[in-house]
């Protein structure tokens, strides 16, 4: 704590003390302290975009301070003070989707000769609203997500701004003022549009009279209670401030008297004041949703037109967005895009296009950082590897390199398929190979090794490569699986509302949400597609330890609205689990 405060503290202390006698309760004491220290920054930290700009030296503005990051110097005031200043702060953030766009542009330009104008897209392509529709989505930017998924099933987006539209409602703000439901039933046709004042009709007609960009907050605030705009931008402020109570609590009072005198009754005044709090913090502006539809409509429209520079975009910009690389590889396989394994003669470092196949990059493999990558690749030159000795002897990698591109299967090709693994690592060992010493040759004495079974293959893929291209390990179970009547993802997908199930798969996906009242969310993935479940907050609380496994089997009942699906996870006296089988 700063030293003025804690002499602060301790001097009202000790006047409390004198009125009281020296009788005050400690946890009086301890209460009235807490309350001191309300609102005091708890710990300090350093946006990693945030700049600020100034026209003379920002030293001369503002006081600075050195970073604990060596060559970092930082602010000593927090975006509030800094915005209460009127300093002009920006910030500046990455967007790897961005990147993506990008990288699927040249991989068509290199392929085809022809360059691209995303900016130029007609953004009345069908084809792209259809995707949208299915909730078929993965790897697209911003409306990828489980919730997502779920949703746009119902919104059935038919044009650009029904985009922008899917952009803002599944936000914490729209969830939390308890707008998402109204805004998709009043579109549905199933509910009236109706508006808390006649007066909100004008502002909130575009979005079916609930809020859902942050414009419309200043909007209200002026129809309702003759905010002036400085006003309602000071509302919105405040609102953005996780220690604003007494501010709120003053232009509360502020919203009920403008709203009085504009003949709007308190409950009314009071039930718009709230909505307007719960939504204006985790809010988009509608520019800001905008900007990132648009970016969405791009990624679509290469995710429909051009799969496999997408996916190999996809996979180059990883880590990225909500998915795993994992799940991205079995979407691109279900979208008719193969996803190859590395391959010594034949990937770069990054991801590369071959035909309508991905190639994964050098990069893919575990402990096989930029240094090595780059000496593969300039060893290789114009020259492609004969075999493991030309390999070793013209790349010098480490052995234990050598080894991870064997088990991986980035040598299957060099040296006769996958059931040779075992047999490249018995050579390996035969060699006399270090890395930075002349090659001896030496006679590798012949021996009869057992195949590798399909599961040994799977699990060093899955080891070294953080994905089984080409496979899954939900297919190694699926004759037992399907013996036992447990259905594929795909299976679930056509099933009716009501229908009770068993499904089983990978867990790709763990969501508890603060808005979702403690429910806990999952995504199954097997061979065939993903399924989300939804699981109660008590029954989580009894089965969380199978429910924590990484391979499920679960029972439960199949909800459906209208494409959307998931399934309602029951207990069945213990759920099963097929880890480790």
């Amino acid at each position: 704590l700063a030293p003025d405060l804690v002499e602060r503290l301790a001097r009202e202390r000790a006047e409390r003390e004198a009125d009281t006698g020296g009788d005050t309760m400690p946890h009086r004491l301890l209460w009235e302290l807490c309350r001191e220290l309300e609102g005091v920054p708890r710990h300090l930290s350093i946006h990693s975009g945030g700049m600020l700009i100034t026209a003379a030296p920002l030293v001369e503005v503002v006081p600075t301070e050195r970073a604990t990051m060596p060559g970092r110097v930082v602010v000593q005031w927090d975006k509030d003070s800094v915005e209460d200043a009127g300093l002009i702060k920006l910030d500046l953030l990455g967007l790897r989707m961005l990147g993506l766009v990008d990288e699927a542009v040249r991989l068509i330009e290199a392929r085809t000769g022809e360059k691209l104008d995303l900016a130029r897209l007609p953004l009345d392509d069908q084809n792209i609203y259809d995707l949208l529709q299915r909730g078929d989505t993965v790897g697209v930017f911003q409306v990828e997500s489980r919730a997502q998924v779920s949703m746009l099933p119902r919104l059935k987006p038919r044009c650009f701004n029904d985009i922008v539209v899917a952009v803002s409602l599944v936000r914490p703000g729209p969830i939390q003022g308890n707008m998402v439901h109204p805004y998709l039933r009043r579109r549905a046709g199933l509910e009236p549009v109706t508006y808390p004042h006649p007066s909100l009709e004008p502002v909130l007609s575009e979005t079916l009279g609930v809020v859902l960009f942050q414009e419309q907050v200043l909007r209200v605030a002026m129809a309702v209670a003759g905010f002036t705009g400085g006003e309602a931008d000071g509302l919105r402020r405040a609102m953005s401030r996780h220690r604003s109570h007494v501010e709120m609590a003053r232009l509360r009072q502020r919203f009920l008297d403008g709203a009085e005198g504009n003949g709007i009754d308190q409950a009314t005044a009071d039930a718009i004041f709230d909505q307007l709090a719960a939504f204006a913090s985790y809010g988009f502006c509608k520019s800001h949703a905008a900007a990132f539809a648009h970016l969405a409509y791009q990624s679509l429209w290469l995710k429909v037109y051009h799969p496999a520079a997408f996916y190999c975009a996809l996979l180059s910009m990883q880590p990225m967005g909500f998915y795993s690389p994992s799940v991205c590889m079995g979407d691109a396989r279900r979208h008719g895009v193969e996803v190859l394994h590395p391959d010594v003669n034949r990937s770069a470092d990054k991801c590369t296009v071959e035909g309508r196949a991905v190639r994964l990059g050098l990069g893919y493999l575990h402990g096989f950082g930029r240094a090595a990558q780059q000496r593969l690749l300039d060893a290789r030159g114009d020259q492609l590897f004969a075999g493991l000795a030309d390999l070793c002897r013209r790349t010098r990698l480490p052995r234990a390199l050598v080894e991870n591109l064997a088990r991986s299967g980035a040598m299957d090709q060099l040296c006769g398929g996958e059931k040779r693994r075992r047999g490249l690592l018995w050579e390996l060992g035969a060699l006399d190979y270090r890395e930075e010493a002349l090659d001896l040759a030496v006679e590798v004495e012949a021996a009869t090794l057992p195949d590798l079974t399909e599961a040994e293959i799977l699990g060093w893929e899955l080891e070294l490569l953080g994905m089984a291209p080409g496979d899954h390990p939900m297919r190694l179970y699926r004759p037992q699986l399907q013996a036992a009547s447990v259905l594929t993802c795909a299976e679930v997908a056509r099933g009716r509302d009501g229908d009770v199930v068993q499904v089983a798969g990978q867990v790709v996906v763990r969501q508890k949400p603060p808005t979702a009242k403690n429910h806990v969310f999952l995504t199954l993935e097997d061979e065939t597609g993903l399924v989300n479940l939804i699981i109660r907050p008590d029954l989580y609380e009894q089965r969380k330890e199978e429910l924590r496994q990484a391979l499920l089997i679960v029972y439960g009942r199949l909800q459906r609205d209208e494409n959307a699906c998931s399934v309602q996870v029951l207990d069945q006296g213990g759920l099963p689990t097929i880890y480790g089988a």
